[in-house]
């Protein structure tokens, strides 16, 4: 055997074997990558993972013990490498899937991929919980067993518990806030468990055909109706169901409403979109009636007093107004408030509860 201290540099190169290259799994230069990533300070959202690969990259990073540097160099090239050449990413996951195809597809088709997708023992079902608004899971909170909702209020986000809890009756509140201090010793697989209970419950109730509720359905229709027709379906309203009447009534918004509902300086507003002709017929129309009259009078008030100047000398020269055509006026300013409304330019000012 030669001594080490013999060895020519060009011998030593001959003799000494290279470190031969380890060949890596997919999981296992994953995990390479995430310890490197780390190791350089990066804040990788590995939270947004499902859990089953967080748990197994957590697992595969135990087994690794050390990685040589021409492995680490290799490892590192082929990632670069493959990020370079992405042309298209996908949301991942059928939820992922369905936000991006919203208004594509079907609602019943969306509803059957997701009782799909959480029928899976790997999704965990309250990442779609949390996102959906409060008033699909007060029910929840309302015909549930105290402990269910206790369990859903703790893995809430804190301002979204509290919402719901505020809109529970006194009682209820209590019951279902004492309940959640007995959700100290709850296993991870049971909340999985009851979230996947929730949402399969959630999903298999049956699409709605219509956006709005049926007190908003019927004060748009009672909005813009005659009102002697308006009058008369509201009286009739409160002989069948007294309760949806009172409803509808806070939902209706007509011309009288103009002066408590209407903030002031969003006046000029309505006069830019309605015709100057429209707003003087019904002007001139609701001089002289009670209610209608102090509408005007406010809309006069809160525009530049040369406009007001004007339309006043205009109504005066239009004279007296039909009540069919100074009703459809007043309905083209309530369609203009309307609009402003559904557009987020004007906020109106909601009646006070009894």
């Amino acid at each position: 055997m030669v001594p080490l201290a013999r060895i020519t540099p060009e011998r030593r190169v001959v003799a000494v074997n290279p470190v031969p290259r380890r060949v890596l799994t997919p999981r296992q230069k994953a995990a390479v990558i995430v310890r490197y990533l780390l190791t350089e300070g990066t804040s990788l959202p590995l939270a947004a993972l499902p859990e089953h690969m967080q748990a197994a990259l957590a697992e595969q990073m135990g087994q690794m013990r050390l990685i040589d540097r021409a492995t680490l160099d290799e490892v590192v090239a082929e990632f670069l490498s493959e990020l370079e050449s992405v042309g298209l990413a996908f949301p991942g996951g059928i939820e992922g899937a369905l936000s991006m195809m919203d208004g594509h597809i079907s609602q019943s088709a969306a509803q059957r991929l997701r009782r799909m997708s959480s029928a899976s023992s790997k999704i965990d079902p309250w990442e779609r919980i949390t996102a959906l608004p409060a008033d699909r899971l007060l029910p929840i909170l309302v015909n549930e067993a105290v402990e269910v909702g206790a369990v859903m209020l703790s893995k809430l986000p804190v301002a979204k518990s509290a919402e719901l809890l505020g809109k529970l009756p006194g009682e209820r509140a209590r019951r279902v806030a004492y309940a959640v201090s007995l959700t100290g010793n709850v296993d991870p697989e049971t909340v999985r468990r009851i979230g996947a209970a929730l949402l399969a419950e959630l999903d298999n109730q049956p699409p709605k055909a219509f956006d709005q509720g049926p007190v908003e359905r019927v004060g748009a229709i009672l909005n813009v109706s005659p009102s002697l027709t308006r009058d008369d379906v509201l009286e009739g309203l409160e002989a069948e169901d007294a309760a949806f009447a009172a409803e509808v009534r806070k939902a209706i918004f007509t011309f009288a409403h103009i002066p408590t509902r209407l903030n002031p300086r969003d006046t000029p507003k309505i006069t830019r979109l309605v015709e100057q002709p429209q707003l003087v017929t019904a002007l001139a129309a609701a001089m002289g009636k009670p209610g209608l009259e102090k509408a005007a009078e406010f809309i006069l008030a809160n525009i530049s007093q040369r406009l007001a100047q004007g339309l006043r000398e205009e109504m005066g020269a239009r004279g007296k107004v039909k009540e069919k055509d100074g009703e459809e006026a007043m309905t083209a300013i309530i369609a203009a408030i309307r609009t402003l409304e559904a557009s987020g330019e004007i906020t109106l000012i909601q009646p006070e509860e009894d």
